[in-house]
């Protein structure tokens, strides 16, 4: 019977270490967010296994009120979410095309939180909403994901497919959260079609990987959902980079002063002590080694590849950006990517919401559901839901 309590105790502090964190004041739930943070960071470990023995587990849920069909278009697939509300197929609707997040490496359209994102959003827009399954890493590396989401939006796009599912061709969104944020802003402005995006929505994007010191990666370095660590990881799984770089880009080293007149350039584009409102700048100071390792450039060029970095665009490429929505949390470490963002939309003459959650953490919309949802989940995606019915 010893012995039994003594594993038990020993269990029990093992659990109550790995569970808890120390999180600021202005969370809401902060026991329930540890608990969720937990059980986050082992589906990742397993994630991440899964991927590496090249195996898979998605799942989703029904409504009566929501048909879900799959569909591929461009050579990518989807799940098509189409509300079935007495009357909807008689009248042309709006249309959302919805990329998930993950990292580029993780998630699917048939996750559990983006399978009811998408039917909800179905639901209370009475809209036909397209969750795309691009590819991930490591079996797709950049572009790969990229091209996915260009193509795919592309095809959607086309008189053929909004006719066939009566969507409204001047009424038509492109939204992501995280990676998929990063996929989506200024992808589409390229298309050589008539038919463009009415819109665009970024929930917490990840815009740039020049800057890993910006004020909220330093408030927020070990803050679950997301931490600083981790950030790097996905950004070196989709760049093909060695993990052993963390590190050195953790420092800056690969913008550090001496790096040239391209990094210099570059970084005039990220500079948060003029992009950011001084509010969020607090009291932090920009990291800049003297000294980096120029090397670090020539295994991961995608760092100053627009297409992987789009806060990198050049401004006569910002104004070409539709209305646009950001979404950006507190305690997120990409908080100031959407901020700079929004700025660089609103220089460029962009029209430009930002919603800012005081109490928001990275991927709290996905907690909208369930017995374990937070408050601030349903008032995200809420006002997410409430700005698209009023813009398209």
């Amino acid at each position: 019977m010893r012995p039994i309590l003594i594993g038990t105790v020993l269990l029990s502090i093992a659990a109550a270490y790995y569970i808890y964190l120390p999180l600021p004041s202005t969370i809401s739930e902060p026991w329930k967010l540890m608990f969720s943070d937990a059980l986050i960071r082992g589906m990742m470990k397993l994630s991440f296994l899964a991927h590496d023995l090249g195996l898979t587990s998605p799942f989703g849920l029904s409504s009566p009120s929501v048909r879900v069909t799959e569909a591929s278009f461009g050579g990518v697939g989807a799940l098509v979410f189409e509300s079935t509300v007495a009357g909807q197929e008689q009248s042309f609707t709006r249309g959302v095309v919805y990329f998930h997040g993950g990292g580029w490496t993780l998630g699917s359209t048939k996750m559990e939180p983006y399978f009811l994102q998408c039917m909800t959003m179905a639901e209370e827009l009475k809209a036909v909403v397209i969750s795309v399954e691009y590819r991930l890493a490591p079996d797709a590396r950049f572009p790969d994901q990229y091209n996915d989401v260009f193509q795919a939006s592309k095809h959607i796009l086309t008189a053929e497919v909004l006719g066939r599912y009566s969507i409204d061709p001047k009424r038509v969104a492109v939204s992501g959260d995280s990676a998929g944020g990063n996929l989506i802003a200024n992808n589409h402005i390229s298309f050589s079609i008539p038919i463009k995006f009415k819109v665009q929505a970024l929930v917490y994007p990840v815009l740039q990987a020049l800057d890993f010191n910006t004020p909220s990666y330093q408030q927020n370095t070990n803050m679950p959902i997301l931490d600083r660590p981790m950030v790097l990881r996905f950004w070196l799984e989709y760049l093909n980079g060695e993990q052993k770089l963390v590190p050195a880009l953790l420092a800056n080293n690969h913008t550090a002063l001496d790096q040239g007149q391209e990094i210099a350039a570059a970084k005039a584009k990220t500079d948060w002590t003029k992009l950011l409102p001084v509010a969020f700048q607090k009291s932090y100071k920009p990291v800049f080694p003297l000294q980096g390792d120029p090397k670090l450039l020539e295994k991961l060029p995608g760092l100053l590849d627009v297409r992987a970095a789009p806060l990198l665009a050049e401004t006569k490429v910002l104004k070409a950006v539709p209305p646009a929505y950001i979404m950006t949390c507190e305690h997120d470490v990409l908080r100031d990517d959407g901020l700079m963002y929004a700025t660089r939309l609103e220089e460029a003459g962009v029209d430009v919401t930002v919603d800012h959650f005081e109490d928001g953490f990275h991927g709290c919309l996905s907690f909208a559901f369930g017995p374990f949802a937070f408050s601030v989940g349903r008032r995200s995606l809420g006002n997410y839901i409430h700005w698209l019915k009023e813009n398209l």
